[in-house]
């Protein structure tokens, strides 16, 4: 005779059909991180108003209400996109390993890295040219982004003291101006291929063009930041050269005190 089951004991059937947990679902990691890519990607083809909610649910095959679950609003997402673009380039950067060189070979690895990056990650530059044109009010909610910039500007603070000490690099420079004038000639290139390609009648995404770019970032911020003539030295009254704009190619003339009889 089968013997009965107590009360108190839950059958096989019901040991498997427990009730979820409430709370985050189950994969919560790759959901979110398969909302944020896709997101990423929309973002960066149709801009902030074009990618709709729907649209990104689809493409990273969840559910509107995944998003606002995890992001709050369509603005939290997109603050979240950029936030991961800024953090992805600190972590890439981070990972350099500068052991070993001077400050002048360590300054020209950073240098390559950050024009790789910017060439090889377009939706960064598309993204960021986006927010650009909302006057950074997505960026501006981010309560992350300006601790994302620790990792890039401390490389930098290392490299320009260590040049410092060494009496290579001149001691006025400061890391925002080098990483400011770094992400110039790398972004603006990039970024206005199309236009400048059509307005110089050559090909700037060749490949002889993009490898002499990049030495001309090096050879541009190398003599930035090189021990000489300081700035407070250029910017003396009386220092200042500009060339003459009248036709005849007359020689560039001496601006100072000198001319203001």
């Amino acid at each position: 005779m089968p013997k009965r089951k107590s009360p108190g004991t839950p059958s096989a059937a019901a040991s498997t059909d427990k009730k979820p947990v409430r709370g985050r679902p189950t994969g919560q990691v790759a959901t979110r991180e398969n909302i944020l890519r896709a997101a990423i990607d929309l973002f960066a083809k149709s801009g902030f108003a074009g990618a709709r909610v729907e649209k990104i649910s689809k493409a990273a095959r969840s559910t509107d209400r995944m998003i606002y679950y995890y992001f709050g609003s369509k603005e939290g997402l997109f603050v979240a996109v950029l936030e991961t673009i800024y953090k992805e380039l600190g972590d890439a950067e981070g990972a350099l390993d500068l052991s070993g060189l001077n400050p002048d070979e360590s300054l020209r690895a950073i240098i390559r890295f950050t024009w790789n990056h910017y060439r090889t990650h377009p939706e960064m530059l598309t993204l960021l040219n986006n927010e650009n044109l909302h006057q950074g009010k997505h960026v501006a909610r981010s309560k992350r982004v300006k601790d994302l910039s620790f990792p890039l500007l401390s490389i930098l603070t290392e490299v320009l003291t260590r040049g410092v000490k060494e009496k290579v690099f001149r001691p006025d420079i400061t890391p925002n101006d080098l990483y400011i004038a770094t992400c110039a000639l790398g972004y603006f290139y990039l970024s206005n291929r199309f236009t400048m390609s059509a307005f110089l009648g050559t090909d700037l995404m060749a490949p002889a063009a993009l490898a002499n770019w990049q030495e001309v970032m090096e050879d541009v911020l190398l003599s930035f930041v090189q021990r000489g003539t300081s700035r407070a030295q250029r910017l003396m009254p009386g220092s200042a050269r500009i060339p003459e704009t009248a036709a005849g190619g007359a020689q560039p003339r001496r601006v100072g005190a000198s001319q203001h009889r």
